[in-house]
């Protein structure tokens, strides 16, 4: 970190950026450093961190200090990262905004904690070989020296160098106020969605109220429409940190929003189905598998109205509380009892469950003397256990 000097957010003469990365940590050498969290820029001369959280924190690391890159692949509690060696700087270096006066490393190491390594890595290495800042800066000539030319209708065509830099920097303007204007755009956009989710919110809880005023027909259309138009507020890393807390407010959330689904299905789903419904209403901020997962792990630690449930094959669902496992299983007999036997695609369709799932129950009620199983070479069904029957 003794390479690493105090910067302003501004770029050098000829400078250009060429990519950034969001999540990504600085290690100085093996030990941690409190530059936690920021945006690393590659530009053709330096890479400049900037902090995400305090603004004008910002530190930058010149490329003519490179010796060697390395390529740091992650692992399942590991983030990828890139190895940065790096040489000792000139003895004049300017102590007054040098980061750190020594360390005992020399080399860093960028951690990409939101992913982007294998990208930046290569640009990286690429604008390290190029050199691009030891490249003569082109000066402006004088005035007197850049000509224009006059069409017939009178419009000044520039020409020369000034006039090339004129005219790319007019585009970069142009540039800049369109993409102002698509941001004012996408702001109001994503305004009047949470206005539409609030109003979904509202009118679902008047669905509720007045249960039984509508038609079977009218409210399951209804309640399509409402799914289609998401969640008001999702929790994310951006606004409740990382870690435990997280998933504590992640678990909250998820537990409001999946007690009306669960009550549609029979009170359980699988991870599958719920990992599809909650991103599709979460909109742009989707959740990992991984942080779904921990999010249902402590839905008995605090307490909440669901619990995550693992079944003998390792398929994992989320239930109700006041899901009764025996009553269940006793209808599915009186189901299988109706129709002689049933098969896993058969219970799907007339429980309106996912296979998996229809399947997993047909093995509960099997494994708790319910049903017998018939395996044979038209597939798997399952029978009333008459040898139960026929003892009591």
């Amino acid at each position: 970190m003794d390479r690493f000097l105090w910067v302003e957010d501004e770029l050098l003469s000829g400078e250009i950026v060429v990519l950034q990365q969001q999540g990504v940590r600085i290690y100085d050498g093996e030990d941690r450093t409190n530059f936690e969290s920021g945006v690393l820029r590659l530009t053709s001369h330096r890479v400049i961190w900037d902090d995400q959280e305090q603004e004008g924190l910002t530190v930058a690391l010149k490329h003519d200090l490179i010796t060697k890159l390395e390529d740091i692949p992650g692992s399942f509690t590991k983030s990828q990262k890139i190895g940065v060696q790096v040489q000792a700087g000139p003895s004049t270096r300017d102590t007054t905004r040098v980061v750190m006066m020594s360390s005992r490393y020399d080399y860093v190491r960028f951690s990409f904690r939101k992913g982007g390594q294998s990208e930046f890595i290569k640009a990286y290495q690429q604008q390290v070989e190029k050199k691009l800042w030891e490249l003569p800066q082109i000066k402006e000539l004088p005035t007197k020296q850049v000509a224009k030319v006059t069409t017939t209708k009178g419009t000044a065509i520039r020409s020369g160098i000034m006039g090339i830099e004129r005219s790319m920097e007019e585009k970069r303007q142009e540039t800049d106020k369109s993409i102002s204007e698509a941001f004012q755009d996408l702001n109001a956009l994503i305004e009047k969605a949470k206005e539409m989710v609030s109003l979904a919110d509202q009118v679902t809880r008047k669905l509720e109220e007045k249960k039984g005023s509508l038609t079977e027909d009218e409210t399951v259309a209804l309640k399509s429409y409402l799914l289609s138009m998401g969640i008001s507020n999702p929790v994310t890393r951006e606004t409740h940190g990382s870690g435990a807390k997280y998933h504590r407010e992640l678990a909250k959330q998820l537990s409001d929003f999946l007690q009306p689904h669960l009550k549609e299905v029979g009170g359980i789903m699988t991870m599958q189905d719920i990992y599809c419904r909650f991103n599709r209403a979460r909109g742009m901020e989707l959740v990992s598998p991984d942080d779904l997962v921990n999010a249902c792990r402590v839905f008995e630690t605090l307490k909440l109205p669901v619990r995550l449930r693992r079944f003998d094959s390792g398929v994992l669902v989320v239930e109700l509380l006041s899901h009764n496992e025996e009553s269940l299983l006793k209808d599915l007999e009186e189901q299988v009892c109706a129709r002689v036997s049933l098969s896993a695609e058969q219970l799907s369709q007339l429980a309106g469950v996912s296979v998996m799932l229809a399947k997993e129950r047909l093995l509960a009620a099997e494994q708790k003397g319910y049903l017998c199983r018939d395996d044979s070479v038209e597939g798997l069904r399952f029978y009333p256990n008459q040898f139960v029957q026929a003892v009591q």
